[in-house]
């Protein structure tokens, strides 16, 4: 009987704890944190692994939620949902995670993007915390490289308030890119709703222009790092092939989106591709690039650490993430 009494008392509280996850939206079995006198927040965002001898380090910069309505331009709203829900996701709303890298080529760090500052979602804004718990330090950055000039990608480099935030730091821009988005008949020219973005290309570029390093794709941009044009998203989007002996990375960037929408559905448009049919060429063309050359691949909006390979799988694609690992 006493040991009955025992079993229901921890049946009893095993319910208290369900029913205090369930009312905090926790998932079963985790115990609120702040009952705790814990922090809300997850542990610092980085994750190394290396590369031949370069060793990268992803920096988690927060998300932002974004509806699904509207989304995805040339698929119904429906299919967008029925794979999210393959994909064990919300089937309301997109978490569009940021990711950045540090390279260590030898004793230099090279950034590729920079997250986005102080001007992103109040749930974004978490990068100089994570890239500080790995042990950097922004004066320490020797290069900035952009892969194009959306705003979560460039305004980490600049804050609101002006600063410079890796003062150091040589910064290299696509050509391309830098062509579109500097031109000032292109920038009366747009939309309404792009003057924003042009206006916030240049608070952030416009201190240093004249020392900004403009980089062809094709060629060898830093140590290891060659550029490779992949427009479509933006005209000047690029992408990056990190190589050092016998290890292979490609930089992705923004080539996709979340991946359960755009690995699988390659030939989907993302609100956010300037050209989408050019989008889905440049997307189709790298995706199988990386399957044949059997490349490791890493995305801006991929789940943290938003790093693994890409197997086909029908007429698309699928991300096959990397084993987490506590070495590298």
């Amino acid at each position: 009987m006493a040991r009955f009494e025992a079993s229901r008392r921890t049946v009893m509280a095993g319910a208290g704890a369900l029913a205090a996850a369930a009312a905090l939206d926790l998932p079963a079995g985790i115990a609120p944190a702040h009952a705790q006198g814990a922090s809300v927040n997850q542990n610092p965002g980085f994750y190394r692994y290396k590369v031949g001898d370069i060793t990268v380090t992803a920096l988690n910069d927060g998300f932002a939620k974004r509806p699904l309505e509207g989304f995805v331009r040339n698929a119904e709203l429906a299919d967008v949902k029925k794979a999210m829900e393959q994909a064990y996701l919300p089937s309301d709303a997109l978490s569009i995670t940021f990711t950045t890298l540090a390279l260590q080529i030898g004793d230099k760090i090279t950034l590729i993007d920079t997250g986005n500052g102080d001007s992103g979602a109040p749930t974004s804004g978490a990068w100089m915390k994570n890239f500080q718990a790995a042990g950097l330090d922004p004066k320490n950055v020797s290069t900035v490289v952009f892969s194009h000039f959306h705003g979560d990608h460039i305004n980490g480099f600049r804050l609101k308030d002006g600063t410079a935030v890796f003062p150091n730091a040589e910064v290299m821009v696509p050509a391309a890119e830098w062509a579109f988005w500097m031109d000032d008949a292109k920038m009366n020219a747009a939309p309404e709703a792009m003057k924003g973005a042009f206006a916030g290309v240049r608070r952030v570029f416009g201190p240093v222009a004249k020392d900004v390093k403009q980089y062809e794709a094709g060629k060898e941009i830093v140590p290891g790092v060659t550029a490779i044009a992949a427009p479509g998203h933006t005209p000047g989007h690029t992408v990056f092939a990190v190589s050092s002996g016998s290890g292979k990375l490609m930089v992705l960037s923004d080539t996709t989106n979340h991946p359960a929408l755009f690995v699988r559905n390659p030939d989907w448009s993302a609100v956010f591709d300037m050209d989408g049919p050019q989008a889905a060429a440049t997307r189709r063309k790298l995706l199988d690039m990386a399957v044949a050359d059997k490349m490791q691949v890493c995305f801006y909006h991929a789940p943290f650490p938003a790093t693994g390979h890409i197997a086909k799988a029908g007429n698309g694609f699928e991300l096959v993430p990397v084993q987490w690992s506590s070495a590298i």
